[in-house]
């Protein structure tokens, strides 16, 4: 175990180092007392070096890298910090390299949309060089070839999907409730409470929604997709739930609407009676999310339904509407191998989903599962966990299954802490795309938040402009005033100079 990392320079380089120590888990690495990090720059190269103590004996490694021309100079610093360091690690420390590299982000697919829009890996013909861009992707980033292939294939997918966004939002609409907390669950979700509780929070949400809907008028603006998640909509009672419904349809849906998503989640929570609601209003896509579909695990995490649950929620929804469905599951649940997860697919692909989600288990902060970790010294084997290189295998083994089943990749994310270190990804049949996924992953479209622990996020031009609604419910309905200021504080700020959605010119940027 190394006693100390130290940090020193002229630059305050902690954050793009820290990265790549924790992805390389260099905390785990054995036979060195002290690591110490230096960076100079000199021009548009950046040198790193490493000075490693161990057992009173001191070592010098040295790694210099140059700036590419045509991007930013800071970011090109950061990056090219993370890069000389990361070799210097894997070369010297005898440390596996990551699949990812050094790219690090929750949206990495927007670095290569980007390059796009700069004409970058585009012919004079108009034609995407799509090896160009996967090879500066392992070049830049020291991506393994696969993910670089991966994250090309789903950013070019993206493509006229963005495009057909253009002028118009999204709205999310935040329901803060779930039946029960799962394990690995990190959302600012809570147990359904009282009634009145609910009541409240109703009155609330209809106020919020009044607000956006004035705001949307008064800029002109077209509703593209609606996307009711949470927690677990369908936790609430079938009146609130209806209610809810009934409430987003009237303010948000319109002849512009191309996709209206409730995230049913909980196959325990899906009724006959909110499976009639959600076709009386519109509703376009739905989802069922197990997770697994071993009872075990399903206990284990926390998942109060049964695998026989999932098939029937699945079916009933099925015969119930033209809807598309999705399946969430999760790669690296505890005690589960590759195995498991072949048979967890297996089932799933027999139902006929439109789009199954793969997660990687992720060990979020504020989840029971961190918590217990650090209760319990961080002992992962306690979990039975699988190791990076299973998980691995198994989102390998979906990735060939899927695509035999004529599924493709169409939207991916990452998050700190994944299991296996790699992505969650989005795989559907052809056209069954999920146009709010592609779009609040994209950012590149306006998304109007409301409800509790809802965002905004407005794109004004590369950068994203923000507001947040109270994780917290109490807080959320006692200061809703606030947060809604707080959003057309920022709406005003974006489109003060716009009209029918079309920006004045002579607004001041």
């Amino acid at each position: 175990m190394i006693k100390k990392i130290k940090l020193r320079g002229e630059y305050d380089f902690d954050k793009v180092a820290g990265e790549v120590l924790r992805s390389l888990k260099v905390e785990m690495a054995t036979g060195f007392d002290e690591l110490e990090i230096f960076n100079e720059i000199i021009g548009r190269r950046v040198i790193t070096h490493l000075k490693v103590t161990s057992c009173g004996n001191e070592f010098f490694f040295k790694k210099s890298s140059v700036a590419r021309e045509e991007e930013r100079f800071g970011a090109e610093v950061n990056r090219l910090v993370k890069k000389n360091l990361y070799l210097l690690l894997v070369a010297n420390f005898a440390l596996d390299e990551v699949p990812y590299g050094i790219m690090h982000g929750v949206r990495p697919t927007k670095i290569i949309q980007r390059w796009l829009s700069e004409g970058y890996g585009v012919t004079s013909q108009g034609v995407i060089d799509r090896d160009r861009i996967t090879r500066r992707i392992c070049s830049d980033f020291l991506t393994e070839r696969g993910k670089a292939q991966l994250l090309t294939e789903v950013a070019i997918r993206q493509l006229p999907i963005i495009k057909s966004g253009a002028g118009k939002i999204g709205v999310y609409v935040g329901i803060p409730f779930c039946k029960t907390r799962c394990l690995y669950c990190s959302f600012p979700s809570q147990a359904l409470p009282a009634e009145k509780v609910i009541a409240e929070f109703m009155t609330a949400l209809n106020r919020d929604m009044a607000a956006a809907t004035a705001a949307i008028n008064r800029y002109g603006l077209k509703v593209q997709t609606i996307y009711v998640g949470g927690g677990t909509p369908t936790a609430l009672p079938e009146n609130f739930f209806a209610e809810m419904l009934a409430s987003v349809y009237k303010n948000f849906h319109g002849a512009d609407v191309e996709e209206f998503t409730v995230e049913c989640g909980r196959p325990d929570t899906i009724s006959a009676e909110k499976i009639s609601v959600m076709k009386k209003f519109g509703v376009t896509r739905v989802s069922v999310n197990p997770q697994t579909m071993h009872q075990k695990t399903l206990d284990i995490i926390g998942r109060k339904h049964t695998v026989a649950d999932v098939e029937r929620a699945f079916k009933e929804l099925r015969a119930a509407g033209s809807w598309q469905i999705n399946m969430d599951l999760i790669i690296g649940l505890p005690g589960e191998r590759l195995a498991d997860f072949k048979a967890t697919l297996e089932k799933i692909l027999e139902l006929k989903p439109d789009d199954v989600t793969i997660h990687s288990l992720a060990i979020k902060r504020g989840s029971k599962l961190q918590t217990r970790l650090a209760d319990e010294l961080n002992r992962l084997e306690d979990f039975n966990l699988p190791d990076d290189e299973e998980v691995r295998a198994m989102a390998d083994y979906a990735d060939k299954v899927l695509r035999g089943e004529n599924f493709s990749p169409y939207y991916l994310y990452r998050q700190g802490y994944m299991s296996g270190q790699i992505e969650n990804v989005g795989w559907c049949k052809r056209g069954a795309e999920g146009i709010y996924n592609v779009q609040i992953m994209s950012e590149r479209q306006t998304i109007l938040g409301v409800g509790a622990a809802a965002s905004t996020k407005i794109p004004d031009k590369w950068q994203i402009r923000t507001a947040f609604n109270a994780k917290d419910l109490k807080t959320y309905i006692k200061d809703l005033e606030r947060y809604i200021a707080k959003r057309e504080a920022v709406m005003a700020q974006v489109y003060g100079g716009v009209k029918n959605g079309i920006r004045d010119a002579r607004r001041d940027d």
